[in-house]
């Protein structure tokens, strides 16, 4: 992972400071993330937030709204409606950058401010928020001097134990946005995240925010968190959530192709003591151990991803066949479980079960799972393998056969039953 900086400028001609996460390997998608209510962009959410993204493959922009952290300009001249134009500032410079956001995120008043923003986002395919406020004046309950506030037009108040100066301005501009309506026509697909304990912004707003929305439109509980999001873990859970949740709507990764470098590649997150980080095929995704063995359960075992392997070319070799000699197979899934047997050999047994559908005659059922015992992972793992290990950072020495190459051989295999 690597970070850059970032900075832009703000509508009124302000710098915005900008950090962009980036993942290791090209990003799958660009996230514009909007921190918390006189939070800034290095807060323990949004940081561990975008790392958790970036190891997923995602590329993160998050910053300091006007008059916070290191962006210019004065937080007391700072609404609700200029958090939203940053949000749309911020997109507009990582459009220019050619590295325009396709999902949104907002932590609790920057929820609120994407929802608002969405609509002048054209790029940006979803939206998630954590922790947001149905209605933004919801934010007032934070200033226990209101009423000092609207008399004398200006107050400091003290929010999450820091002062900061606020005008009528802001109240009145908080009490001006219908953002019910604006919830129902985002016409995006929207997450919901919301701890039931959080004490800060209720669990009634998410219920709010849900019954507005049009669908597609989802909500996930983060039950044990609090509002800031302040343990990582819980950073973790959301990024995974987000990551699954959002490549359903958000711009597919190029297609894998032959030229592509058929390595793996495996490395320590260095979180727990097993979670490891899987780049293979142009998509990363996290490997790990159940916590009863000490790991973080965030991922397939090893075993998990080897019985994942036997399955895959077992479909793929069975929905070949079967296209080959035109059977009405109308689908076919594999399960496939792995144990070790005493006193046996070989120990290890995998036992894969087919479920084949379609108005297959009773020899055509046998014809596929005769089929099955020929796929090139069922091959390699019955006839064993050599392995050979070295040690260095050059991938040269590591001999990689060409992407596809067993699709050939799958393809000789039906082509000759």
């Amino acid at each position: 992972m690597s970070t850059e900086p970032f900075d832009f400028p703000g509508e009124s001609g302000q710098t915005l400071s900008g950090r962009l996460d980036l993942p290791e390997e090209p990003a799958s998608a660009f996230v514009l993330f909007a921190h918390c209510f006189t939070c800034t962009k290095s807060s323990l959410a949004a940081a561990h937030l975008a790392r958790s993204l970036t190891r997923l493959g995602f590329g993160v922009l998050r910053f300091d709204f006007t008059g916070l952290g290191q962006s210019g300009g004065d937080f007391a001249d700072s609404t609700f409606s200029g958090s939203v134009r940053d949000i749309v500032a911020a997109a507009a410079a990582m459009r220019a950058a050619g590295r325009a956001p396709s999902l949104l995120i907002g932590h609790s008043l920057g929820g609120a401010a994407v929802l608002a923003a969405a609509g002048d986002v054209l790029e940006a395919r979803a939206v998630a928020t954590i922790a947001a406020p149905f209605d933004v004046a919801h934010a007032e309950r934070l200033f226990s001097n209101l009423d000092e506030l609207m008399t004398q037009g200006e107050a400091e108040v003290q929010i999450g134990g820091r002062p900061f100066r606020i005008r009528r301005s802001f109240i009145e501009d908080l009490r001006a946005h219908d953002q019910a309506e604006r919830i129902r026509q985002l016409r995006k697909p929207l997450l919901i995240m919301h701890a039931p304990e959080d004490s800060t912004v209720g669990i009634e707003n998410a219920g709010a925010i849900f019954q507005a929305a049009r669908h597609p439109k989802s909500f996930v509980s983060l039950a044990g968190a609090d509002h800031l999001l302040t343990r990582k873990e819980d950073a973790d859970f959301v990024a995974a959530i987000v990551s699954a949740w959002a490549r359903r709507y958000l711009p597919g990764t190029p297609p894998r192709t032959a030229a592509q470098s058929g390595l793996v590649t495996v490395t320590e997150t260095g979180e727990g003591d097993f979670q490891m980080e899987v780049s293979a095929g142009g998509v990363s995704f996290l490997a790990d151990e159940p916590p009863e063995v000490g790991g973080l359960g965030s991922g397939p075992t090893p075993y998990d991803l080897l019985a994942a392997g036997l399955g895959a070319c077992t479909a793929m070799t069975v929905r070949l066949y079967a296209r080959h000699k035109k059977l009405p197979l109308e689908r076919v899934s594999v399960e496939v479980g792995h144990s070790r047997r005493a006193d046996t050999q070989p120990a290890d047994l995998f036992v894969r079960r087919l479920h084949l559908q379609g108005s297959l005659s009773d020899d055509d059922r046998q014809k596929l799972t005769e089929i099955a015992e020929k796929c090139p992972v069922h091959r390699t793992l019955h006839a064993g393998a050599a392995i050979e290990t070295v040690e260095g950072d050059s991938a040269a020495e590591v001999r990689v056969e060409r992407p596809g190459t067993d699709a050939q051989g799958r393809a000789k295999i039906v082509g000759t039953s």
